[in-house]
């Protein structure tokens, strides 16, 4: 960024080809914890979150619990259920913290859970931006190759 001295080209994201299969049809659990409670949001912004539930997917065969939390104040009508994770292209593909992905709502507790929506927060590509942590036990041994892509540091290797 010029304003500090330092000259960066700026590449536009890259994604992975729309997977379809990648698209899940989710129910919304009910949560663990209650209240409210400071997280790091996307933007690397503290803010405040309630813990929406848990959807459960099935990904290469194996079956994982994601936590969803409601991000927004209380007076925010319009506040986002999003999941944070890490899965198999983390760091080998995507970037090594993990993605946001919304959920969409479809009616009741139904949801669209679309991985090709699957973002990089903020700190993929600032250090002005701090990086928050994927949410407990959000990890997914699976690869989804879908959503945003990050590109691997020089001279790095796969899996």
């Amino acid at each position: 960024i010029a304003a500090y001295g330092v000259a960066r080209r700026h590449q536009p994201p890259t994604y992975f080809p729309y997977a379809a299969t990648l698209s899940l049809g989710v129910t919304l659990e009910p949560p663990e914890r209650r209240g409210r409670f400071r997280i790091l949001g996307l933007d690397g912004v503290e803010t405040e979150a309630t813990e929406a539930g848990f959807v459960r997917v099935v990904l290469g065969g194996t079956a994982a619990r994601l936590r969803v939390y409601r991000i927004g104040g209380p007076e925010d009508e319009e506040a986002g259920l999003l999941i944070f994770a890490r899965d198999g292209t983390s760091g080998h593909g995507s970037y090594p913290a993990g993605r946001f992905v919304e959920l969409v709502p479809e009616g009741g507790q139904r949801f669209r859970l679309d991985f090709n929506r699957a973002r990089n927060p903020f700190c993929a590509y600032s250090s002005a931006y701090p990086c928050p942590a994927p949410w407990p036990g959000n990890v997914l041994p699976a690869r989804v190759e879908a959503g945003e892509q990050y590109p691997e540091a020089p001279g790095a290797t796969g899996p």
